[in-house]
């Protein structure tokens, strides 16, 4: 019998509560027969895997700003970033990862490939996230619509991409955020396949519709979203929350299908067709 693929989970939360961590835990449950979950505390414990351990890693959201780090857990990260992407160059049986909201500011920081910096207002709620023509075609979102609905919770975007190390790299831009309502702001950048084997998104893909109506319904975080943004549109992110079609499928879908295709893959250079 094969033996299991052990994923290394990057908690990039500082220690802090979240349904982030316990939605991906739950998604790569589905998958127990297959996998087998190392976590990794890296900002409040400074704790890195050893890349060469590991083929397949998630690196999850988290708060705070992603230009900034204590000196210690940011180098070892993106160390670990450099070491994956090397050692995918030039060896044949590849390492995948996945980068979540922050982690995707800190990869796309590290590699160059576009500005980051700080929205004028927080956004957040459930909102529609928009295929480029290569996300058409990309195995990430497969089964997924155009747009398609996710969480999107950030103070930070990603906007201004860098064509030329785009060119380099052999990165491509594969989604991008709803049409902006004053034209001086740019579409920011939703999702960026930095290589065929890494992967990232601005948005939670993780996000389970039960665990989101809790987190809507506390009383702190209703108040902050009403004055935020109006009471209608809170009772109309309550309502997308519960669709079928909106962040359940995302869910559902798309850690699932990074999920499929690395395992499918990591088997297929290890000479075990699956």
């Amino acid at each position: 019998m094969q033996g299991k693929i052990r994923v290394a989970l990057l908690d990039m939360y500082n220690g802090k509560a979240n349904q982030g961590m316990r939605c991906i835990h739950e998604i790569v449950g589905r998958f127990e027969n297959q996998l087998v979950l190392d976590i990794y505390d890296v900002r409040q414990k400074h704790e890195l895997p050893n890349f060469e351990d590991y083929n397949l890693f998630i690196s999850s959201g988290g708060p705070g700003n992603p230009l900034e780090g204590d000196g210690i857990w940011e180098v070892k990260f993106e160390k670990l970033l450099d070491d994956i992407y090397q050692w995918n160059l030039g060896n044949k049986h590849k390492k995948y990862m996945l980068f979540i909201c922050h982690s995707f500011q800190l990869a796309v920081q590290h590699f160059g490939l576009a500005e980051v910096n700080k929205r004028k207002s927080t956004s957040f709620g459930v909102m529609t996230i928009h295929k480029t023509e290569e996300g058409m075609d990309d195995p990430l979102f497969r089964g997924l619509d155009n747009p398609f609905w996710a969480i999107d919770s950030r103070d930070y975007q990603v906007v201004k991409p860098k064509v030329k190390k785009f060119k380099e790299m052999g990165a491509k831009i594969i989604a991008l955020e709803k049409l902006r309502n004053h034209l001086e702001y740019e579409r920011a950048l939703m999702g960026i396949r930095f290589s065929d084997e890494m992967v990232g998104t601005q948005f939670h893909p993780e996000a389970d519709p039960v665990g989101f109506m809790t987190h809507l319904k506390k009383a702190d975080v209703r108040e902050e979203i009403i004055a935020l943004k109006g009471k209608t549109k809170y009772l109309m992110m309550l309502e997308h929350v519960v669709e079928e079609h909106t962040i359940y499928k995302t869910n559902e879908t798309l850690i699932p299908n990074f999920l499929r295709r690395s395992i499918r893959k990591i088997r297929e250079q290890e000479g075990i067709f699956v």
